[in-house]
This record gives structure tokens, C-alpha cells and sequence, in this order.
């Protein structure tokens, strides 16, 4: 089975992406959603022991949560060092799956993949893309978001030309859904080739 691993600075379409590998049969481990899960479950009472008040009604608080540990790096380190983990045992299950399955691939969602030294759980990258104006106004366009949160989360991402030259395969999502859809079709199409 091939493992490929889907990642794109905020704001560029992955979840738009990682859908169409869906529908293209491919199964997708979205690490977004198995924090939310994992938030709702087995992560609460450590990061309740870790960062007290956080929890309500056994599902952690994110707005209180990102109180205690936004600007503060130690405290990221120690939420990370919680989460991390349970997230990468929770693909790795997927993958156990998905191979039981006899899927020929399956894509591991990895917002921060270059970031984290996730590339060697992968046997190849897609980087989601777009124009920087097109990505600019998909995030402001979010509730809750200022300009400001924008510049602080790019701050803490690779570059996306970086990520472009680490890639072996990008989806554009600036020109549309078809296009982007074109090229995830491609993708899966190019990885069959071979495949029983």
C-alpha cells in the first residue's frame, strides 16, 4: 500500500482536497479530526491533568485550552507532547485498516507534515496550493480570524514555495474545484499504474 501524505500551509484547500481523494476511493486519515476526537476522549484527562480547567463535561475546552497555551512555548511543547502521539497511534491504526482492506493507497492529512519531520512516514508528498491573494482572503474570510492570528499561524508554517520544492505531486486548488479535482485524479491514476 502506498502511504501518501497530503499537507498545505492554512487557507490553500487541503480538507477541499483530501475530500476529492475521498471520492476518488481513497481512504484519508484527517489528523484535524482525530485531535477533535481524541479531545473528546482519550486526550481530556491528560490534558486536563496537564493544563487544569481546560475540560468541561469530559470534552477539552479549546478556547480555554489555547488561554493557557497561545505565546507560551512551553506550554504548546507540553500540549504537543500529549497529542502528538495519540494522533500518530490513531493513523497508524487507519493504516492498519486500510492495508486489511486491501486499499492500494491511502493518504495520511498532515497539516504540518514538513514541519513536524513527518516525511518519513510517507512514501510520497501532495502539497495543496494556491496564490497567496487567494489564500489571504480564504483565511480572513473565516469567523474569528484577524489578520494578525493569519500572520502568526504562517509564522509557524514552512513556507509554501518550500513545501512546493519538497513535494513530489501538488493539487492548485486557485483555479477552481475541477482542476484541482483533475489533478488528484491524475495522481491516483499515475500511483495505480502497476497496482493489481
Amino acid at each position: 500500500m502506498i502511504v501518501l501524505g497530503l499537507t498545505g500551509s492554512i487557507g490553500m484547500g487541503k480538507s477541499t482536497t483530501a475530500k476529492m481523494f475521498v471520492e476518488a476511493g481513497v481512504p484519508v486519515h484527517d489528523s484535524d479530526e482525530a485531535v477533535h476526537r481524541l479531545y473528546a476522549g482519550q486526550a481530556a484527562p491528560l490534558i486536563e491533568s496537564a493544563f487544569p480547567g481546560t475540560v468541561r463535561d469530559g470534552v477539552v475546552d479549546r478556547i480555554e485550552l489555547s488561554r493557557h497555551v497561545l505565546g507560551d512555548t512551553a506550554a504548546l511543547k507540553k500540549l504537543e507532547s500529549i497529542i502528538h502521539p495519540l494522533v500518530r497511534a490513531d493513523a497508524n491504526a487507519f493504516l492498519e485498516r486500510s492495508r486489511a482492506a486491501g486499499a492500494p493507497i491511502a493518504v495520511l492529512d498532515i497539516p504540518l507534515l514538513f514541519e513536524t519531520n513527518g516525511r518519513g512516514r510517507v512514501d510520497a508528498v501532495v502539497v495543496v496550493t494556491a496564490p497567496a491573494d487567494v489564500q489571504r482572503e480564504r483565511v480572513l474570510a473565516r469567523p474569528g480570524m484577524t489578520e494578525q492570528k493569519f500572520e502568526a499561524i504562517l509564522a509557524k508554517q514552512l513556507p509554501d514555495a518550500e513545501k512546493r520544492k519538497l513535494a513530489d505531486y501538488i493539487v492548485d486548488t486557485g483555479n477552481g474545484l475541477e482542476p484541482a479535482r483533475a489533478a488528484v485524479q491524475a495522481i491516483v491514476a499515475q500511483l495505480m499504474v502497476g497496482k493489481p
